[in-house]
């Protein structure tokens, strides 16, 4: 005999009734039946779960054991039906999706735009600096969605099986402090830049390398590379610490100054990534239209000055 559910909850029953007796009338069974259920499941836990006597039943020390893990079990179990019920429930009202992301202010904006577009769709996020974080979860089935990208025409995040489609391709700017002595410049050259410090975000895919390699070309190796959350890029930036690099969808912020570079020596790639056997292929055209659309809404609010390198997808 397999152990079932409903043995472990006839154990908690007879434990906690204290006496087959009580615990027949709590199950609704006859005392006799439920004494050769009781044999049966002991037979399959190899030994006796109960001592019996004239006051009732006391657990042995497997009888122990084995309540001991009811008491985790049984509680999880409800708590899958509830959960599986109330997943059920979004599934029937609207679809659920879970979205992964780098830093930048796409994620919140496609969010904000689904909002409207599926109102019916239950929405979670989960935002990492690590690509190949978001690859893995995306290949684990743990997300739907990934928004992130790759400097030029690097491949995306390495993934079995995993289906990526360009958002759009934005030049890569530098920010300045306004009181930079090159913040004038309608677009400034990298090599004018050789003696500055600098701050990033991190990260583990290729902008690293190609950022090295853009200044390499310029004629100079970065002095000092700041790696730390964007807020902290911002401040240094802000106070003339360090200059920073920047997406075009980066938003209009007191105290900076954003430039092109001249030449467009770095380019930034967003891309939408999804596996097959993910959403359906409506709701994935939905999706890739809104954060089309939520780049498009981002560069406006830029001020258009530093368009996209490409509209979209080729």
């Amino acid at each position: 005999m397999e152990l079932e559910l409903r043995h472990l909850k006839t154990i908690r029953a007879i434990a906690d009734a204290g006496s087959l007796t009580r615990a027949a009338t709590a199950l609704g069974l006859a005392q006799p039946a439920l004494s050769a259920q009781l044999r049966r499941i002991e037979r399959a836990l190899g030994g006796e779960l109960f001592e019996r006597g004239r006051h009732g039943v006391r657990t042995t020390a497997l009888g122990d054991l084995v309540l001991e893990r009811t008491r985790i079990v049984l509680p999880a179990v409800s708590e899958l039906q509830r959960e599986a019920a109330r997943f059920a429930r979004r599934r029937r009202d609207g679809e659920r999706l879970r979205f992964g992301g780098t830093h930048g202010p796409l994620l919140g904006a496609l969010v904000d735009r689904l909002a409207d577009a599926a109102p019916g769709t239950d929405v979670t996020t989960c935002v990492t600096w690590s690509e190949r974080e978001l690859a893995e979860q995306l290949a684990q089935g743990r997300l739907d969605f990934v928004l992130t990208g790759t400097c030029g025409s690097a491949p995306p995040p390495d993934g079995p099986h995993l289906l990526w489609e360009e958002i759009a391709v934005d030049p890569v700017l530098v920010m300045l402090a306004d009181g930079h002595r090159l913040s004038r410049r309608p677009e400034i050259d990298l090599a004018a830049l050789a003696d500055e410090e600098w701050a990033c975000v991190p990260g583990d895919g290729c902008f690293a390398d190609c950022f090295t390699a853009a200044c390499a070309r310029a004629g100079f190796t970065p002095r000092r590379m700041y790696e730390t959350d964007t807020a902290s890029c911002v401040h240094l930036v802000q106070v003339g610490r360090a200059v920073g690099l920047c997406r075009a969808t980066f938003p209009a912020t007191p105290g900076l100054t954003i430039r092109p570079l001249t030449g467009t020596p770095l380019t930034w790639r967003h891309l939408l990534g999804r596996h097959p056997a993910g959403p359906r292929p409506d709701t994935a055209a939905t999706v890739l239209a809104e954060a089309r659309a939520a780049h498009a809404d981002a560069l406006a609010q830029t001020g258009a000055a530093h368009a996209s390198v490409t509209g979209g997808a080729r």
